[in-house]
Order: structure tokens, then C-alpha cells, then sequence
């Protein structure tokens, strides 16, 4: 996976007690056990050179080095059995071939100790991972894993170790991961030859996603002297230059221990990591001197400019306004870890929220739709850069936003920041510290990979509050001290990049000329023997990819090593003001949680469009005594954020039943629970709807938001358009989240007066904003309960005012109660909207946009959560993927990802990304219930489906998520606990009746959207709808 990354200051802190596993002594913590290595200490063929407490993140940091090959091993023991591995290789490529992107697809493509095709995504299927993937990045290449299950560590473990040491690299998996030229049809000769491959189709989808590609020249143009001036990713032009021997050769130069780094986090004990380490891996290897350093850029003597083209946005708001601009400024090295978070600061104050100084002086004049894709501070590149501008602005206004950045900055070190700004950073921080995420290890690799990887102290990145104090001292004895970066690193600094983008209407068929260009190039200089060859190999990669693969090397975990119970989650339910709540005491670190459902039942039907955007305005338009500023201010320094997001939840029992509503999220410190309830108090008592600029802003930044995340998330707007006609539920979940809301967004978008719009959302807040529809739930500590319900009390007796009883818009109300153990009729209840009147149909949907590739869907509807079938259904969908689906679209057919899900709206989906060819994955999806209905697969197949299906029900919950699917869909802990039951029960011939019943030609109603480019055959095809 190409990854184009940014170190954040965020992604820290969470603490989570679980049951323990065999493996892990249980007297003391992790952390503490950690403490007990001493420096110099000699551990299976590696030594400790450093063990620091870091009681900020409740875990103890010990470093090592290997003592042969000088292998550097970072151990972060902590008490979370949630356990991560990774290692990382500084990989530098000189080429844009795509060397290391390639070489990360093909190395999990089988080695030594494990011959079959394809481990990584065998493995998949053989284990309870809570993750497993691989990163390329523009100066390393990284390959995480995280498990909860002890012995699934050592499998998975063993499997990485020998994938990225000893890999087959084998030429068949560099064609069918990297390029390859063979027949269009590799069984007819006389087929014409073209490009395929995974990456080549991944990369072509990535540089027809203008952000990317931005982003992508810009760092290649402002660090122009070492790697980061290539592509590392891959260019899809460049990509078919790449030799087999030159992928074997940069393995050897880059995958060595020499090179290496290693991680690990949790609380199994390390001497067992390092064990299997040493005897697995690196006892084979002798020491090398890897030259894989970056030097340092050399900083430029004077400013330089850029231009870049890219593709039209067919979705913009103003299509006559499509120009990007973004003035680019080369910081310091990131290794110098305080100065580092000094700069990350400054970026935050520089252009975070409606109070920071380029907010004020680019986004709300309306120059542009927001900032440029490219902004704030990077430090994912040996030196770090900031970069400020916008996008979606038209040409005559490069040159006046050029000079807007110059005065601002002119501005800062005139007048600097107010005080008041800084300590709602400097909280953020506090929060994001306390706040325990469920793959909190993951979040810590990813911190500290760019720094580690270039000889930076990743131990000293962890010390935060460390940092945190230092920066408060040093503010108090310079007060300039802000201003004073300012004018170092921007005023006065030469190493500054201009570079501007504008659409160019022939782009993509300029790419694909060039492409042409280049595939004759090869093509022309083939002899007969070369076209004989590429034929023969075709062959040969087309029988490979057919045989079923011996898996028995690879190791597994069995059903039986599943749980088979699930862990209660004790909840108490309440009321406040009449309101139902329901309370759920967690370890949360000082925490509280809050989420309240509104449900739109009384909305009227013409306002339903309105309400995604009601919801991502509705925080953001000041109340109260606060104007907009004031309020983001407020809601910075109290809380970690306030957001209302739109919500279809389907009933579990009936397809044709939903909850239609709002989800309002906070959390604060125990200690501002008060002031966020106030806060949520005023923007239900008394929200501002005068300010037609700030509506203006935030519509034009929410369109362009949607419009850019098609490139990147197709394959979700195909699934979600293939519902539509399914289901109430995705009909409705369409109309808030699809491609229909994406075009209602650019219409409103391109309105000079949105006075009408904001007319609405008064109307809307009176149904909305509601004490008669809601339901509310807090997680918190034992020790704080108390307080918040007393907190709780008073923000109902506030906000009592809005309480209206409201006739519902539709007809057919049913209730379900909140509490499923309450004596019926005693409880509070959800209050779900029927539509008996249904009617499902099928429907095929093909939106023509201007990318490369295809992302295709199917959607087919069959059974909700309770059914019986249900598990047998969401096993098939992982048995489909992984033993047939995964080779027809992904290694046949090229497309970087395909497979099939069961969703809990009761329907069935087929999916492919950054796909080259729809036609024959449209093809591919039927082929695969055919394949499922014959029961061509075998009783390990079965088990290793429901491993499958295991590790995604039993991924670890953040404590403030406990009690969460309660609260919004009313899944109890029996309820979840049957549907285990039913997992473990699923046979083979449940599987075949399942795909016979549900999936069969004509026996459900399916629906079927393509996002792709122009396509002659569905434009001809009467069956189709083309948008």
C-alpha cells in the first residue's frame, strides 16, 4: 500500500485492562516488569542500551541493538494485549520504477520457510490479527502486525520474519504484483499486448486523484536533490521500466537487519520477541554498512516556482475555478525532536480553525473552497516543510493570494498569537494523551517512524509532556519567541516553493497517449521469440493463478482457539429531565464521553437533503453570547471536540424498518464537563443563523471535501449507490452519504446567495434539537459517574425549552425498547419508521468521471443481523473473497483490491478498487456465487472464513466505544452473543444453501454502480442508467 504520510502530534494514549492470555505473567504491570532491564544487559543476541519510564503513556521504552548486525530494536511494554510488531527498512529508492512499492506487494508473495503463493493474504484468513498490512512510504517501507491472541503473535511473526528476509521473489509474482506486458485475452495470441499488474493500476488510480498527485510534485519539486525526488510509490509511465533483477538487487541492499528497525508494543514479555527474532531471522545475517542515508537538502539561495497540470474536476463548484496555489517553506531536521514540536505548533496556530491568522485571511474571503490539499506542517521527510495556500480558485487570483500569504506572515511576527490560542493547543495535546484508542500500538509506529528511520531518538518523541514544558518555559522567558520562528523559517528563508496546478482538458488523454507511446515502445521493439515468450508466460501466470495453493506450510490458529463467549459490558440505564440515558462506567483516564441520538422523524421531507449539511454546520456557526470564532475557541480549550453526524441505523430484526436521526459526539477532562455541557446547551437554546458569509464558507469547504474523496473512496460510493434501490435504509443512506449528496452539495455550492439555505436551518433545529426525540449515553469512570449524571440533570433542565411533541412526517412509527431486560411497556424506546410499502428493484448505475480506473459494485439484499442465515452469509463473504474473489479481480484482473462483505443493513456486497476492468469483475461477482453455490471449497476453507470473521467481531473496544452498539442499534451482549453462537455453528452445506437462496441469478433483487471512466459498451447497454 503507497502511503503519503504526515507526523502528527496526535494518535497518542489509551489504557485498557483485559482479560490476560496464557503467555503473559500477571503480578505486575508490563510497564513495571520492563523497568527491571538494566543497561548493557545481553538478551538473546541483543543488548539493552536504554530503559526509560514514560509515565505520560503508562509505558516503560527499552532500546536495543542487535549485537552482529547492529539491528536497532525499540520495546514498548505497556499493559495492552493488544500487541503490535513491525519492522521498518529505510528503503531510498534513485527512480520513480516504484522499486520499493513493488518489492512490499511481492515480498509477501511467498519465501523460504513458506513456498505457497501468497502468504500475507492466506494469513488473513488463519488468524485473529486485529491488523496486517504493509506501508511504503517516500523513505521506508514498513510492515506492521497487531493480535490480541499470544500464539497468533508467533504465527504471524514467523510469517513476517521470512517474508521480508528470505522471500521467493520469485518473476511470475513481480509480473502479477509489479507490470508485465501480455495478451488482452492471455488464451488468444492474437490478442493485443498491454500493461496489467496491481501496483501499475494502483499507481494509475492514485495519479488520477488530484490531491495525490499535488501532493506528489510538490515534494519532489521542493526537495529536489535525493530520494524524495522520485516517486517512490511508482510512476505509472516509469513503472514498466523496472527489471526483475533490479527488484532482487534493491532487496538485497535495503532488506537487511543492518538496515532495520524493529518495534514492538504491549504486554507479551519482549525475551520471547527476541528470542524467535534472533533464531527465525537474524543469527543467518553478518553486519553491512547499508548506504541507505538521506543527506540533508541543501537549502537554495533563492525562492522557485512550478507549474503542474491535472484533470478537470467533473464535481467542482465552479468549474472556471479549479487552480491550486500553495507557497511551500523547507524546515529543519526532524530529528531535532523539540524544535519539531515547536513547528508543529506554529502550523496549528498558523492555520488551524477560524481563529488562526490564514483562516482568516484565505478561507474567509472566499478566494478559494479551502486550503490547498497540501497544508501545514509535514515531518515525514528527512527535513520537515510547511506549506500554505488554497484550491479552487481561478486564475487571476494566484497572484493576490501570493501576496495575502506575505502579509499575513508579516502580520504573526508583528502581533504574534493570543495567549488564549496557545493553551487550547497545548490542551488538545492533554487530551489526545488521555484518550485511549483501540490500536494505540499501531498509532505509536506510525509516530515515530519517520524520525527513527533517520537516526532521530524515538524514545525522546514519546516524552511529550516533556516537550510540552519546555515550550512553556520557552515562551516564558522570550514572549517573541512564536514570532521569532516566524521570521526565521518563513520571513527569511530563500528555500521557498511557489507551485501552482491548473486543469488541463486533454490530461487524461495525454496520460493515456503517453501510455500508448510507451506500451508501442516496448511492443515494437519484440521479436516473434519475445511475443512467442510473452504468450507462453502468460499462460503460465493464468494456470498459477488458478491452482489451488497447498497452504499447509503456512502456520494457523484453530476455531477452537476462539473465545466462545464474550466479555459482558455492564451498562446502567437512566433518564435525565424525562430523557433516557444510559450510563457506562469505564476505565476511561479521566475522561468523559458523551453522545446523545435526536431522531428526524418530524423533519419534513423537503428538508431531509439539508440535513448532512445542517449537521456539519451546526457547531461551527457560533451560540449563545459566542459568535463562530468565539464558540471554536471555547470548544478547543474545553473539550476534545463537538461534531453531529446524520445516522441510518437499520433495525436488526426488519430490513424494512430504520431509525432515521443526528449523533451528537463530545468528550472532555473530567474536569470541563460542566462547560461542555454548556456549549451543547447553547447550540440547543440558541444557535446563530444571521451569518450568511460563514454558511457561504462552509458549504463551498464541505463540497470540495466531498468532491475530493471520490478518488480515494470510490469503491464506498459504488456500494452505496448499488443499495439504494434495496433497501429504506440505503435509499436513505444514499441520499445523506452518496454520489446524490455530493451533487446536491456542488449545487448549493454554486449559488452566489445561500440565504434561502440558511432560511432552513432554523426550520430544521426546531425538529432536530429536540429533548422529545433524544436519547443520550455517557462513559466515564466509577469515581466521576456520579458528577456527570448530576451534569446530565442540569443540561436537560437547560435545554427543556426545546422539548416539542411533534407529529411524525411518515406513518408508521415502531418501537423498540432502549433496555431489552425492562418489563415491556416500563422502558424508554426507540422510535423506528416502518415502510411496509417497499419495493425493492434492480437498478444499474454507471457515473462517468475522469479517473484511469474503475471502482464496481453489486449489491444484493438478503437477511437482517437476527436472521439465521445471517453468519452463514457474513462467513461467505469472507470465503468468497479470500478463495476466489482475491484471484479473479486482484491477480487476474489487476485491480488493486476486490471481495465481498456482509453488511448489517441485511445486504450483500461485491466491491473492486482502482479496478482496470468492470466488465469482467461484474462477471468475476457472479462467477463467485456460482463457485460458493457448487461448494467448490474444502471444511479448512470453512474454518478459516470464520477465523476470519472472528477477528473483526472480537477487535478490541476503546473504552469510551463500550456500550456503544447498545446504545445506537440496540444489539445487546445476548444478542451479540447468538450470533457468535451462529459463527461457530456455520457448515459447509449452510454456505451452499446460503449462496443458492440469497445469491442465485433471480433470486434476490440486486442492484449493481460503477464509477469509471467513458465505456462504450454500458452507454450502448439499455440496462444501464449513465450519470
Amino acid at each position: 500500500m503507497f502511503r503519503q504520510s504526515k507526523t502528527f502530534l496526535s494518535k497518542l494514549k489509551y489504557l485498557r485492562v483485559r482479560n490476560r492470555e496464557v503467555g503473559r505473567p500477571s503480578s505486575t504491570s508490563a510497564a513495571e516488569r520492563a523497568l527491571q532491564y538494566g543497561v548493557g544487559q545481553k538478551i538473546h543476541g541483543f543488548t539493552v542500551r536504554q530503559v526509560t519510564a514514560v509515565p505520560d503513556l503508562f509505558l516503560t521504552a527499552v532500546r536495543l541493538d542487535h549485537d552482529v548486525t547492529g539491528a536497532q530494536y525499540l520495546h514498548a511494554a505497556r499493559d495492552d494485549s493488544n500487541n503490535l510488531f513491525s519492522v521498518q527498512f529505510r528503503t531510498t529508492p534513485m527512480d520513480s520504477t516504484g522499486v520499493p512499492h513493488i518489492l512490499e506487494h511481492t515480498v509477501l508473495c511467498g519465501s523460504r520457510r513458506f513456498p505457497c503463493r501468497d502468504p500475507f493474504f492466506k494469513m488473513l484468513n488463519r488468524s485473529l490479527s486485529t491488523f496486517m498490512n504493509a506501508f511504503t512510504a517516500s523513505d521506508y517501507t514498513m510492515y506492521p502486525f497487531s493480535t490480541q491472541n499470544a500464539k497468533d503473535f508467533q504465527n504471524l511473526l514467523s510469517v513476517y520474519l521470512d517474508a521480508v528476509f528470505f522471500p521467493s521473489l520469485r518473476e511470475l509474482d513481480f509480473w502479477q504484483e509489479g507490470w508485465r506486458l501480455e495478451n488482452e485475452n492471455p488464451t488468444d495470441p492474437s490478442s493485443p499486448l498491454v500493461f496489467k499488474g496491481v501496483v501499475f493500476n494502483e499507481m494509475k488510480g492514485a495519479f488520477s486523484d488530484n490531491e495525490s498527485l499535488y501532493a506528489q510534485h510538490l515534494q519532489n519539486k521542493l526537495l529536489p536533490d535525493h530520494t524524495y525526488s522520485v516517486v517512490s510509490g511508482g510512476e505509472p509511465l516509469i513503472i514498466p521500466d523496472l527489471t526483475w533483477d533490479q527488484l532482487r538487487n534493491f532487496h538485497s541492499t535495503h532488506y537487511h537487519p543492518s538496515n532495520a528497525r524493529f518495534f514492538t508494543y504491549g504486554d507479551l514479555p519482549l525475551e520471547q520477541h527476541l528470542k524467535q527474532i534472533q533464531e527465525e531471522a537474524l543469527s543467518t545475517f553478518q553486519r553491512t554498512e547499508p548506504n541507505t542515508a538521506v543527506p540533508a537538502q541543501t537549502h537554495w539561495d533563492r525562492p522557485r516556482e512550478a507549474h503542474v497540470s491535472c484533470a478537470p474536476d467533473a464535481l467542482a463548484p465552479d468549474p472556471a475555478k479549479q487552480n491550486t496555489l500553495c507557497v511551500s517553506y523547507l524546515l529543519g531536521d526532524i530529528t531535532d525532536t523539540f524544535e519539531a514540536f515547536t513547528l508543529s505548533i506554529l502550523s496549528s496556530l498558523m492555520i488551524s480553525g477560524p481563529n488562526s491568522p490564514f483562516y482568516k485571511a484565505l478561507i474567509e474571503p472566499k478566494i478559494g473552497t479551502d486550503f490547498s490539499s497540501v497544508v501545514g506542517y509535514d515531518g515525514s521527510t528527512r527535513d520537515a516543510f510547511f506549506s500554505i495556500g488554497l484550491q479552487g480558485m481561478a486564475e487571476e487570483d494566484l497572484q493576490r493570494v501570493q501576496g495575502i500569504i506575505r502579509q499575513t506572515l508579516d502580520d504573526i511576527i508583528a502581533t504574534g498569537f493570543e495567549e488564549e490560542r496557545i493553551e487550547a493547543l497545548l490542551h488538545k495535546i492533554e487530551i489526545q494523551m488521555k484518550h485511549q484508542s483501540s490500536n494505540f500500538g499501531l498509532a505509536l509506529a506510525s509516530y515515530i517512524a519517520s524520525c527513527w528511520n533517520h537516526d532521530g531518538d524515538p524514545v525522546q518523541l514519546l516524552k511529550v509532556s516533556e516537550s510540552v514544558s519546555r515550550f512553556r518555559r520557552c515562551l516564558q522567558e522570550n514572549p517573541r519567541y512564536l514570532q521569532d520562528k516566524v521570521q526565521h523559517y518563513f520571513k527569511e528563508n530563500p528555500h521557498k516553493l511557489t507551485l501552482s496546478m491548473s486543469p488541463d482538458e486533454q490530461y487524461l488523454e495525454k496520460r493515456s497517449l503517453a501510455e500508448h507511446e510507451k506500451l508501442q515502445q516496448k511492443v515494437q521493439a519484440l521479436t516473434d521469440t519475445d511475443r512467442k515468450d510473452i504468450y507462453e508466460k502468460g499462460l503460465q501466470l493464468l494456470s498459477e493463478q488458478s491452482t489451488t495453493q497447498d497452504s499447509s506450510c503456512l502456520p494457523a490458529l484453530k476455531v477452537s482457539d476462539v473465545e466462545p463467549t464474550i466479555p459482558h459490558t455492564p451498562v446502567q440505564m437512566g433518564t435525565a429531565g424525562g430523557v433516557p440515558v444510559q450510563y457506562c462506567e469505564q476505565p476511561t483516564n479521566g475522561m468523559v464521553y458523551f453522545r446523545a441520538v435526536c431522531n428526524l422523524n418530524t423533519l419534513p421531507e423537503d428538508l431531509k437533503m439539508f440535513v448532512p449539511l445542517f449537521c456539519s454546520v451546526i457547531t461551527k456557526l457560533g451560540s449563545g453570547g459566542l459568535d463562530y470564532r468565539q464558540q471554536a475557541q471555547r470548544m478547543e480549550l474545553k473539550t476534545g471536540g463537538m461534531f453531529v453526524t446524520p445516522q441510518v441505523i437499520p433495525d436488526i430484526a426488519d430490513l424494512d424498518l430504520y431509525e432515521q436521526g443526528i449523533l451528537l459526539t463530545s468528550s472532555c477532562l473530567e474536569r470541563n464537563l460542566p462547560e461542555m455541557f454548556q456549549l451543547w446547551s447553547d447550540i440547543f437554546n440558541s444557535p446563530r443563523f444571521d451569518d450568511e458569509e460563514r454558511l457561504r464558507v462552509l458549504v463551498m469547504m464541505a463540497a470540495q471535501e466531498l468532491s475530493n474523496g471520490i478518488a480515494s473512496s470510490g469503491h464506498m460510493y459504488a456500494m452505496t449507490r448499488a443499495a439504494r434501490s434495496l433497501t429504506p435504509t440505503a435509499n436513505l443512506q444514499e441520499t445523506f452519504s452518496g454520489m446524490t449528496q455530493v451533487k446536491f452539495m456542488k449545487r448549493l455550492a454554486e449559488m452566489t446567495d445561500v440565504t434561502s439555505v440558511l432560511r432552513k436551518l432554523p426550520r430544521m433545529k426546531r425538529h432536530l434539537l429536540n429533548a422529545d426525540n433524544m436519547r443520550c449515553a455517557v462513559n466515564a469512570t466509577p469515581q466521576k459517574m456520579a458528577d456527570a449524571t448530576v451534569e446530565m440533570e442540569r443540561f436537560m433542565d437547560n435545554i427543556a425549552s426545546t422539548r416539542k411533541e411533534r407529529k411524525p412526517v411518515r406513518p408508521v412509527i415502531v418501537e423498540r425498547p432502549l433496555d431489552p431486560h425492562a418489563p415491556t411497556g416500563s422502558v424508554a424506546s426507540r422510535k423506528l419508521i416502518s415502510e411496509p410499502n417497499f419495493k425493492p428493484c434492480q437498478l444499474k448505475t454507471y457515473f462517468e468521471l475522469p479517473f484511469p480506473v474503475n471502482f464496481a459494485s453489486e449489491c444484493v439484499r438478503t437477511v437482517p443481523f437476527t436472521h439465521e442465515d445471517y453468519a452463514s452469509l457474513c462467513v461467505l463473504g469472507r470465503l468468497m473473497t479470500a478463495k476466489f474473489l482475491h484471484g479473479e479481480i486482484r491477480e487476474k484482473g489487476g485491480a488493486y483490491g476486490g471481495g465481498a462483505r456482509m453488511g448489517g443493513g441485511g445486504l450483500f456486497s461485491f466491491y473492486s478498487y482502482r479496478d482496470p476492468n468492470c466488465s469482467q469483475t461484474l462477471a468475476a461477482f457472479r462467477k463467485g456465487v456460482e463457485w460458493a453455490y457448487d461448494g467448490k471449497f474444502t471444511q479448512q476453507d470453512v474454518d478459516e472464513a470464520k477465523l476470519s470473521v472472528f477477528s473483526t467481531v472480537d477487535a478490541p473496544i476503546a473504552p469510551s466505544d463500550k456500550g456503544f452498539g447498545l446504545f445506537l442499534s440496540g444489539i445487546s451482549d445476548e444478542v451479540k452473543q447468538t450470533h457468535r453462537e451462529r459463527l461457530f455453528a456455520v457448515t459447509h452445506k449452510n454456505l451452499t444453501d446460503v449462496a443458492g437462496r440469497y445469491l442465485g441469478f433471480g433470486q434476490s433483487t440486486c442492484g449493481v454502480a460503477v464509477l469509471g471512466p467513458e465505456n462504450e459498451g454500458i452507454k450502448k447497454d439499455p440496462s444501464w442508467v449513465v450519470k
